[in-house]
């Protein structure tokens, strides 16, 4: 008898799998009784499929020791309980084959079950059509299908941002795999002619370069939804990935959509994606455009939800064009679709900016990882609120975790940095953000990080240093110009950290910064009525008053803490502070 090796995969034959190394014979995902002597009869009979194994080498193997009454009578039951779990009969066999008085012979087909993988990424898909202006199309496919796989819970699936730093890269799969760390790599192509869409797509392990799996799609671009739902629970089928029952449900359940709404809708994640002005400012034109085609499609009422909050966010617009506009966007969204990940997202992301509800903010955030776990936004939302209510351990975790997801954003890591700095983790903050510059080393953002991690180090002349780099990169927005007025105030350059106020002063909408230096200053008085209005104002820094470290002078005055207490912040603790180094 062949050792059985507990490395070895599983055999499938009809409706039956026999897993080697967890000794289960099963029928689907149910678990059938089969055990001692007739589970390893059926072991050794599959092992040695095609050909007889003899009585006496089942004697040998077995029953040693037995008398051979003991054996003929145990080999007996031992076969009809086999037979019985496999629903199989001497007389019309079609498993295990009865040789009188020679023995047993397995001749069923066998199929080779690969390992489960439980981690993939999408490579972006190729634009056969090489039509540039059909580019947002294949990208939009892309972040579909990575979107998709990502729902299922039980999967690792690299992010869309981190997945397109790959477009167009010509490399061995295993490399990249090894790099994003990942068992499986999906990749193919997608052609557009009119309303009829073709995609090919193959799934290839990684440590083997071996093709698992490979189909091509070709269907009416209203029903690219269904093929996108079908395609995720294929690829989720070939890699052994087992799905909840509300997953199932959810890939059956994907309907028709609007071919020109579902156009528009790609051309707004498109935009959107280049996180810019001007691409938030396109992608809202084409969410709208796809809402006015298809009123009751939820998604584009997230991305619209999506965008007028990062543009309110960053200070391209006021408050109630920005996060306003967004919580009805969101709203809207939830309404047609409540299991929307995306709109549960986009809704607490929203009411945590602009309504200050933190609390009731996590709760749509936490909803939205527990139906998208490896969208790296929801998990990036998830963490800006906990950092507000103060829960700095769950919330760096959280951050984390979003990183893992998406580890060649530069957005994540500046994320992760500014919470690191909120926790009064400064040595954390500077280090998460220096590995985010080696990404992009201008990003303005990630040298804010760093700036203020020093400053409050106590590192006044480097920190300033990079403030001012990034504030003239960042063309002396408010964001990045108030911080600098702060950093001057701690550093104890007050005519410097006045002369900004002066600046922001001519600016609309300054009114957080401008108290923020005059926090930093020890000017209480001054402070409080210009954080006052920005809670009327809407401002949506505010959130963090509770722990931002800038805020440190005013927590004795009571007029401070009337304001924590208007935002359900009241009495949440700060944290230690790191050691200067």
């Amino acid at each position: 008898m062949k050792s059985l090796d507990d490395s070895r995969r599983p055999a499938r034959f009809g409706a039956f799998e026999l897993d080697f190394s967890a000794g289960e014979l099963r029928k689907g995902s149910t678990k059938l009784r089969l055990h001692g002597q007739p589970l390893q009869l059926l072991t050794l009979l599959v092992e040695s499929a095609g050909r007889i194994v003899t009585r006496e080498e089942l004697r040998r193997a077995l029953w040693p020791g037995d008398t051979f009454v003991d054996f003929d009578n145990g080999l007996n039951t031992a076969i009809n309980k086999i037979r019985e779990a496999l629903c199989d009969s001497a007389e019309k066999p079609r498993y295990i084959e009865t040789l009188p008085r020679r023995g047993y012979r397995f001749f069923a087909a066998i199929e080779t079950v690969r390992q489960s993988m439980s981690s993939l990424a999408v490579l972006p898909l190729e634009n056969l059509s090489k039509d540039p202006e059909q580019e947002y199309f294949a990208d939009g496919l892309t972040e579909a299908l990575i979107s998709n796989l990502a729902k299922i819970s039980a999967l690792r699936v690299i992010s869309r941002t981190t997945a397109m730093h790959y477009k167009g890269v010509h490399r061995p799969i295993p490399e990249i795999a090894k790099e994003l760390a990942v068992d499986a790599i999906v990749e193919g192509t997608v052609q557009r002619s009119g309303d009829r869409v073709c995609i090919s797509a193959q799934l290839i392990q990684a440590t083997t370069d071996a093709h698992v799996w490979a189909e091509t799609y070709e269907r009416d671009l209203r029903d690219v939804l269904s093929l996108q739902a079908e395609m995720a629970h294929t690829i989720a089928t070939e890699i052994r990935v087992k799905l909840t029952p509300q997953e199932e449900l959810r890939f059956a359940r994907a309907h028709k959509v609007n071919p020109e709404a579902y156009e528009a809708y790609l051309k707004g994640r498109f935009y959107w994606n280049k996180r810019t002005l001007d691409g938030f400012t396109k992608a809202s034109q084409y969410f709208q455009q796809a809402i006015d085609k298809d009123p009751s499609y939820a998604a584009a009422y997230a991305g619209l939800a999506d965008t007028a909050s990062r543009l309110g966010w960053w200070g391209f617009v006021p408050p109630k064009e920005g996060c306003a506009k967004a919580k009805a966007a969101a709203k809207k969204a939830l309404e047609l679709d409540e299991s929307l990940a995306d709109g549960h997202a986009a809704h607490g992301f929203a009411i945590l900016y602009y309504d200050y509800a933190a609390r009731t903010a996590e709760k749509h955030c936490r909803r939205s990882t527990e139906l998208d776990p490896a969208n790296p936004i929801a998990a990036q939302s998830l963490a800006c609120c906990l950092t507000a209510l103060g829960r700095h351990d769950e919330s760096l975790a959280e951050i984390t975790r979003a990183v893992q997801l998406d580890p060649l954003s530069t957005a994540l890591h500046w994320t992760a940095g500014i919470l690191m700095f909120q926790a009064r983790q400064y040595m954390r903050c500077i280090e998460q953000s220096r590995k985010g510059l080696e990404l992009d080393p201008s990003f303005p953002a990630l040298h804010w990080n760093i700036g203020l991690a020093l400053v409050w180090q106590g590192n006044h002349p480097e920190g300033l240093k990079e403030l001012e780099f990034a504030s003239q990169a960042a063309g002396r927005a408010p964001y990045f110009l108030g911080t600098l007025g702060a950093g001057y105030a701690i550093a104890g350059k007050t005519e410097d950290a006045l002369k900004v106020v002066t600046e922001l002063s001519s600016k609309p909408l300054t009114s957080y910064w401008i108290g923020m230096i005059h926090a930093s200053l020890g000017d209480t008085d001054s402070a409080m009525p210009c954080l006052e209005r920005a809670y009327w104002e809407r401002i949506p820094w505010l959130p963090y008053t509770a722990v931002a470290p800038w805020f440190d002078p005013l927590r004795s005055d009571p007029r401070f803490q009337d304001l924590l207490a208007r935002m359900d912040l009241a009495g949440i603790p700060l944290p230690g502070v790191d050691s200067i180094k």
